[in-house]
């Protein structure tokens, strides 16, 4: 049900490499396509990564294949760690490049999505690029994107950002460096003159609406408050499914799980959306013969952790 909500070709690409939506994806998928702020909490190996980026894939690929996709910074992707951004990025250009020859294969004229990365060990010459020919998804630390934010010229290029994945998050809740991050989100915010989309990825640590009130800068007790809320509905209906409805009553809706909550504008509340799956399931890695069709290309997939 989730992957409805793809283009066809981001679909088939995701079906062609795994079986089916994970948890994270399958109840993530829907709070990050409404436009939620949305915490997603899973084991490594669970999916959480590509749940975020392939709901941001998706989005750029429609507005590409439309020729409304201009060349500036729509994703910010944010790791603590540089290694991992570095693998980040290498991980981003097999799938990209995989959709690209898939909707190639189609007919489609579709530009293709590009990724840059700004870290500390980012030669000058590549950072001037950067500047000068924006990618759509920039990948980068907390540190690069405060530089960004403090330069003419960076600030120029991320007024355009729409989306921004924190990664790891949980490891940025304890110290100076998840404050000096808040600071740089909030300028951010302000830069583009409305609240970004902010997605966060976390291990499953306890308590998760501490870190969900991290990530908007919101009120952990009233996000708790929300979530408990919601969350208390789905168990009436659950215990309803099935029943007939009273006299004077509306049929039930059909039965929500706790993820799956009621929407909430990312552009008027601090608010956010917890998925929390708190055990491990491993993507399946049962790969189709070839990459995207019977002559695509054969790679390895991105890492889905």
């Amino acid at each position: 049900m989730a992957l409805e909500q793809f283009h066809p070709i981001i679909r088939r690409w995701f079906l062609g490499r795994f079986r089916g939506p994970t948890e994270p994806q399958q109840f993530g998928w829907p709070r990050i396509h409404n436009g939620e702020h949305t915490l997603i909490a899973a084991p490594t190996g669970s999916g959480k990564t590509l749940t975020a980026f392939l709901a941001a894939i998706d989005r750029l690929f429609q507005e590409s294949e439309q020729g409304e996709l201009p060349e500036e910074i729509r994703v910010v992707y944010i790791s603590p760690l540089r290694a991992l951004s570095n693998d980040m990025h290498r991980n981003l250009e097999v799938p990209l490049a995989e959709i690209s020859a898939l909707a190639a294969a189609e007919g489609l004229n579709v530009p293709p999505i590009r990724v840059g990365l700004r870290t500390g060990d980012t030669p000058q010459r590549e950072r001037a690029r950067l500047i000068k020919h924006p990618p759509h998804i920039l990948v980068t630390t907390p540190e690069s994107l405060y530089l960004l934010l403090t330069s003419v010229r960076g600030r120029e290029r991320l007024a355009s950002v729409e989306t921004v994945i924190v990664d790891e998050i949980h490891a940025l809740v304890r110290d100076k460096r998840g404050s000096h991050l808040a600071l740089s989100l909030e300028r951010l915010d302000a830069l583009c003159g409305r609240p970004v989309q902010r997605i966060g990825l976390s291990a499953t640590q306890r308590p998760m609406e501490r870190i969900a009130a991290f990530l908007v800068g919101g009120d952990e007790a009233t996000i708790a408050a929300w979530n408990r809320d919601h969350e208390t509905r789905s168990a009436s209906l659950s215990s309803r499914e099935g029943q007939a409805p009273r006299e004077g009553e509306a049929p039930a809706e059909p039965l929500m799980r706790q993820h799956q909550l009621p929407p909430v504008s990312a552009t008027t509340n601090r608010l956010v959306a917890i998925v929390d799956v708190g055990h491990q399931r491993q993507l399946d890695p049962n790969w189709v013969p070839s990459a995207c069709t019977s002559n695509g290309p054969r790679s390895t997939p991105a890492s889905a952790s």
